[in-house]
Formats: C-alpha cells, sequence, structure tokens
C-alpha cells in the first residue's frame, strides 16, 4: 500500500556480478521485473506506487501553480491549428487540431478542386486509450490505399492497417510489432515494412502481399549482425526499394526495383566498420553520403551498373559539415553546418559549379528541408525558426530563388519579439575547447540572477537554436535560458560529436560543468540558482553533473534518464544494447570499456554527498530507458545523499520513452517540470 507521508525507501537485496576479475555489487537490480516487457511483479509495482504518491504529495502544494502554467502555456498554442497544405501527386494533404483536441486529424483534396476528405482521425482512434501515437504514415502510388500504423501503450511496437480511401473500410490486413517503415510497391499490391523482434530490434524486412494472411508474409531482408538495424526506404525517384542496415557507426544499403520487392537485393558497398553511407538515385546514377574518405562527410556519384565504384561530387570539408541531401528530378538539395548554423544549399545536376545558397534573415537560427513528397518539385517546402522567432513555413520558388512565407507559428497570448536579446557566447573548457552556448533573456533582466541550462550531448544530435512557447514560462519571470552546445553533439561537425563519445564520454559532462561555471564567472547567473534538465542520454548528463558539480545546481530535471549505463550495456539481452556499443563501449568483451564506463555512470558514482533538489521520470514501456534505471537511481539517491532536498519519481504507468501523448497531457508534464524549478528556485511568480 503507497504511503504518500515519507519517501519511499527501497529494499535493498544486493546482487554481486563478477566481470574481468572485478566485482560489482547491485543492491537494486531487483527492481527489475524478470518478466519484462511484462511488469508484473507486485513488488516492484508496490515501490513504483509509492514512489508515485510521494510525487503526488510533494507536488500537491504546487498543484495550483501547475495548473496556472498549464493554462498560461496553453495560451501560446493555437488550440485549432493545421498545417500548410502540400501537394503529392493528385491530392493535398494536412493535418488539422480541432479546439481542444489531443491529437491530429488528417486530410486531403483533389488537387482539381472538390471536398476535403478526412481519412486519419487521431481523436476517434485515441478515445477511450490512455496513450495513443501515430507511426509511419503512407499512401499509395494510387492514392487509394492509406496504411498506418499505432501505437497505443508507448512501447513503440506498432499496429498496421490498410485503409480503403474509396469505401472508407479498413482492409483486413492487419500486422503486429512493426517499427520501422512503410512503403508501398509492386503497383500497391505489396506493402514493405520492418519487424521488431522480441528484443524490440529490427532485423527483418517484410514484403506483405495485399489481401493475404500477414503469417505468410515474406521476408526479404534478414540482418544476421547483433547491433544492425534494418529499414525499408523509397528511392526519391519512387523507383527503388532501399533496404538500409547499420548501427552508430556502419552502414550498408542494398536496392531492387519496386516492381519487384522479393527479388534479389542488389548491394551498394559492403559494410565496413567505421563508415556511413546513404544512397539515393537519379536516371542510372546513384548520390551517395558518406564519411569514407572525410570525416564531415563527401558527396559521391556511382553507375547503376557498378554502385560500389564512388566518384566524389562534392568533397568532404573542414569547414562545412555536410548532414544530408535530397534528390529532385532537376536540381538537387544539400544540408549542411557552418559555423554551426544550418545551411540549405539547391545545387544542379548539369553544372556542379553552380550552387545556390537559401539565405535566411537572422545570425542565429535553425532551418531545414520540410515535407517535399514529389520528384518533380520547383518549390521547396522549408521550416525556419530561431530563439525568438516563431516557426516559419516558407516556400522556396527554386526558379526566381525567392522565399514565400506560407504560414507563421501564432502565439494567441501575444508575443514581442523586441523585449528579448538572443546572445551566442563562447565559454572555455577545462581543456581548453570553446564551447558554443546560445543564451535567450529579456532585454531587462537583471544579471546575476536564476538560470536554466539545457543539453543533450549524445549520438550526434545537435541541439538547434530553436523556438519554444514553454521556455518563456522561465525567461518571463526573470530567468535567462541556456543551451550548451556541448561535445557528444555534431553541433560543430563530426569531429564535435566524436569528441564526446566512447573514451572521450567525459568531455560532455565536463562542458556543461564548465559552461555553468562561465555563465557564473561571467555574471549571468550565481551557483545554487542554476536550475538544469535532459532527458534520455540527457538525463545521464545530468546524472553525471551533480555527481560531479552538485554545487551549482539549484534545481535538477532528469527525463527517462538513461544512468544505469554498465548494467545496461552489459545486457546483451536488452533491446538497444548491443546497436549502443559503438556509442559507449562494450563492457562484456573489454575490461577497459568496463572499467572506463564504471568511471562514470551516474548510478554507480552517486557518493555521500548533498545532492540538488530533483525530479526524476520514467515509463512503465519505456523500450528505449528501462523503467528500472530510474528508479534503481532514485532508490541509491535516497540512501546516500545527506541533504534534506526534495527528491520525486514519477513513473508513467500507462507510457513510454516520451512520457503521456496527447499535445496537451504532454503539455501538463512541462507545466509541472517548470513548477518544480520555480518552486525550488524560490521564485514565486
Amino acid at each position: 500500500m503507497s504511503d504518500s507521508t515519507r519517501a519511499p525507501v527501497a529494499a535493498k537485496h544486493p546482487v554481486v556480478s563478477s566481470h574481468h576479475g572485478l566485482s560489482v555489487t547491485d543492491d537494486y537490480a531487483w527492481l527489475r521485473d524478470p518478466g519484462y516487457p511484462e511488469v508484473t511483479d507486485k513488488e516492484v509495482l508496490d515501490h513504483l506506487k509509492a514512489e508515485n504518491a510521494w510525487f503526488e504529495a510533494q507536488m500537491g502544494g504546487q498543484n495550483d501553480r501547475v495548473e496556472a502554467l498549464f493554462k498560461e502555456m496553453r495560451a501560446r498554442i493555437k488550440e485549432d491549428d493545421s498545417t500548410v497544405p502540400q501537394k503529392d501527386g493528385d491530392w493535398l494533404y494536412w493535418s488539422e487540431f480541432e479546439e481542444g483536441g489531443e491529437y491530429r486529424k488528417f486530410y486531403r483534396r483533389p488537387v482539381a478542386g472538390g471536398e476535403a476528405q478526412l481519412f486519419l482521425d487521431g481523436p476517434a482512434l485515441a478515445k477511450g486509450l490512455e496513450y495513443f501515437s501515430f507511426g509511419d504514415i503512407a499512401v499509395s502510388e494510387s492514392g487509394r490505399y492509406i496504411a498506418y500504423s499505432t501505437d497505443t501503450n508507448g512501447s513503440e511496437r506498432y499496429v498496421v492497417q490498410v485503409l480503403d480511401t474509396e469505401t472508407g473500410e479498413l482492409l483486413p490486413d492487419r500486422i503486429e510489432g512493426v517499427n520501422t517503415g512503410l512503403i508501398w510497391a509492386a503497383d500497391d499490391t505489396v506493402l514493405v515494412y520492418g519487424r521488431a523482434n522480441e528484443q524490440w530490434r529490427v532485423d527483418r524486412v517484410f514484403a506483405h502481399t495485399m489481401g493475404s494472411d500477414p503469417a505468410s508474409d515474406v521476408e526479404i531482408y534478414h540482418e544476421e549482425q547483433l547491433g544492425f538495424t534494418a529499414h525499408p526506404e523509397l528511392s526519391s525517384n519512387r523507383e527503388w526499394l532501399i533496404i538500409a542496415t547499420g548501427d552508430h557507426e556502419t552502414s550498408e544499403v542494398m536496392f531492387t526495383p519496386i516492381g519487384d520487392p522479393m527479388g534479389t537485393l542488389r548491394m551498394v558497398r559492403q559494410r565496413k566498420t567505421g563508415v556511413e553511407y546513404a544512397a539515393d538515385f537519379r536516371d542510372d546514377q546513384l548520390f551517395i553520403w558518406t564519411n569514407d574518405e572525410h570525416v564531415n562527410f563527401r558527396l559521391a556519384t556511382a553507375p547503376l551498373s557498378d554502385p560500389g565504384e564512388w566518384t566524389t561530387l562534392i568533397a568532404g570539408s573542414d569547414e562545412f559539415y555536410l548532414t544530408g541531401f535530397d534528390l529532385f528530378r532537376d536540381f538537387y538539395v544539400i544540408e549542411g553546418r557552418l559555423d554551426g548554423l544550418d545551411q540549405i544549399q539547391v545545387r544542379y545536376y548539369d553544372d556542379p559549379a553552380r550552387v545556390e545558397p537559401i539565405v535566411f534573415p537572422e545570425a542565429s537560427y535553425s532551418a531545414g528541408l520540410g515535407d517535399n513528397p514529389e520528384w518533380a518539385m520547383d518549390t521547396l517546402r522549408i521550416g525556419y525558426q530561431s530563439p525568438i522567432t516563431p516557426g516559419t513555413v516558407y516556400d522556396y520558388h527554386v526558379a526566381s530563388r525567392e522565399l514565400e512565407v506560407r504560414k507563421v507559428q501564432e502565439i494567441p497570448s501575444g508575443f514581442d519579439p523586441s523585449l528579448y536579446v538572443v546572445e551566442r557566447l563562447n565559454i572555455e573548457a577545462r581543456d581548453g575547447t570553446m564551447i558554443p552556448v546560445t543564451l535567450v533573456q529579456r532585454k531587462d533582466r537583471k544579471p546575476g540572477g536564476p538560470l536554466h541550462l539545457y543539453a543533450y550531448g549524445a549520438y550526434g544530435i545537435a541541439v538547434p537554436p530553436s523556438f519554444s512557447t514553454t521556455r518563456f514560462s522561465f525567461v518571463d519571470r526573470g530567468m535567462a535560458y541556456a543551451i550548451a552546445h556541448i561535445r557528444g553533439g555534431d553541433d560543430l561537425g563530426r569531429n564535435w560529436y566524436l569528441a564526446g563519445k566512447l573514451a572521450a564520454r567525459e568531455n560532455t559532462f565536463n562542458d556543461f560543468v564548465d559552461v555553468a561555471r562561465g555563465l557564473v564567472d561571467l555574471g549571468h547567473t550565481a551557483p545554487g540558482k542554476i536550475s538544469a534538465s535532459g532527458g534520455s542520454a540527457g538525463g545521464e548528463l545530468m546524472g553525471a553533473v551533480i555527481n560531479q558539480a552538485p554545487e551549482l545546481f539549484g534545481a535538477i530535471v532528469a527525463h527517462v534518464p538513461f544512468v544505469d549505463v554498465l548494467n545496461t550495456m552489459l545486457d546483451e539481452t536488452l533491446p538497444l544494447t548491443p546497436g549502443e556499443w559503438p556509442e559507449w563501449g562494450n563492457p562484456i568483451e573489454s575490461k577497459e570499456a568496463f572499467e572506463h564506463i564504471l568511471s562514470y555512470s551516474p548510478y554507480e558514482n552517486v557518493t555521500a554527498q548533498a545532492y540538488p533538489p530533483m525530479l526524476v521520470t520514467a515509463g512503465l514501456n519505456d523500450p528505449r530507458v528501462t523503467y528500472w534505471e530510474p528508479a534503481k537511481w532514485v532508490a541509491r539517491l535516497r540512501e546516500l545523499k545527506t541533504d534534506d532536498n526534495v527528491l520525486l519519481l514519477k513513473t508513467n504507468m500507462g507510457a513510454g520513452h516520451g512520457g503521456k501523448s496527447g499535445r496537451f497531457e504532454g503539455l501538463k508534464e512541462t507545466a509541472e517540470e517548470v513548477a518544480f524549478i520555480l518552486w525550488q528556485l524560490g521564485i514565486e511568480a
């Protein structure tokens, strides 16, 4: 029975494991239900429920603040919102939120004119469910059939169904256990998809013939290398089915004509450890994006007759980080970053020297290609935003090189960008590396006050200088908001990522701590006035920095934190573990990797010291960061910390990695996070 009058104390059942002659004791290993992914163990569930009761009791005094923040955040959202329609074949497609609606409705209408057709009704599909999420949506080439996948518990094991838009009925074809990719092939008679195995790894790609029993679906690819994930793709010209497979550092691509999805797959180039590549097609030529010759990638071409013979089209560059490309009939587009800022360039097949960069108006921004589904495009859909510029949808007219505004994110409660200032700082880390920091604050803010610091720092994922409506619930209360572009992300190129992974992992944690100290030294804030947050691998970051420098922080929020790094990397039965070894190291095979992960893993390195107030979240159905990681971490923190600061664990019992589904249910959790931080920093407004 849950007791909301005192913090839960987890029982200790020591489990000793030995690796490479070293022993590690885990007192809280029992919090992993042996029946996972089913969680039915009464002792485990009782403990999680007790933590949730403690969370509710402690946050109860903040209910009015949470509700006020939720209303404030909701007032910044246009409730009856819609996307800009985009043409694909004979139809224009868009989605809408109704006022008060948690989920999108998907519509289309004929380009030639006619009535709008509602083809997917999110609110209706989600009715009565605690959790609901769309996965992929794939319209058949004829436009008649629409395949879509849904997840109803947060486990990311999707169910695929197919709608016949002519009859309005669902076809009997129902495919379960799908995790990636829905591709129509063979004149809409075959649906290609990736299926997750028991460990939630997509190691097989299947072809389903419409009208047949899914149990008889044909396996067209089986990935045998542990840790590799396979997924089907469609070439830009829609002539080829592409099967891509790989992990965090190695790729391999195969292809077959889209009309013959069960035919023999041809190889582009065999995998080579450390070489990543992606491929697309135009006529009898392949275009290949790869890091085989330069860490910042190059773009190469190859003849269809000899796809492994690559010739450089755009050489790799120390300055320009090539992050991807898109092919169209008459031109192609490359995306990348220069000095950490997004770049989009239009280039031409018949004139390699002709380069047309798309120029944006601000010095700090985030921009990228949007949905551009057709092969014969003459206008590109582009998304743009900055820390003080709401999300903007542009159409870029390629021939005239003009940007046309199609939509600007509306803030119903009002937004005046002139009240704010954005700075790009560089703060020196302890090894002399300069770490970029994006700082947003009101122009009338007093220096030295509270500041929120955010980062991610893993997998080469950059944190762009983008717009966030919820951020202003901090900033309008006199807080500054800082994004630390730390190593481990690829904000400044591929080397920036490599400098924060494997043996260099500590750079990520040190960068964050050094940025916090640098912001203090510059007078932007003070020790104990800094709140910080991060999720997943960013939650691991939170765990590491509070072990290193807890005195800097006045409040910490760690969402679904990856804090039990060593035990997770030692367990190859877990969903992501084998594919994660290139990112973190393999402590099963390597004593060096074992010792290194042990030296920083947040769970093992909790010590008897004072820790800042903390809010930790988990998802019972999370396949990425399993629920027991945050649960074990909180239990160990409760045991060892020497302070009386608040420590809360909230487990979503019917959700996964992303928390609650639905735009307003998710917003309520954000309001809880902000309320917790304001409470702990002593901000009353």
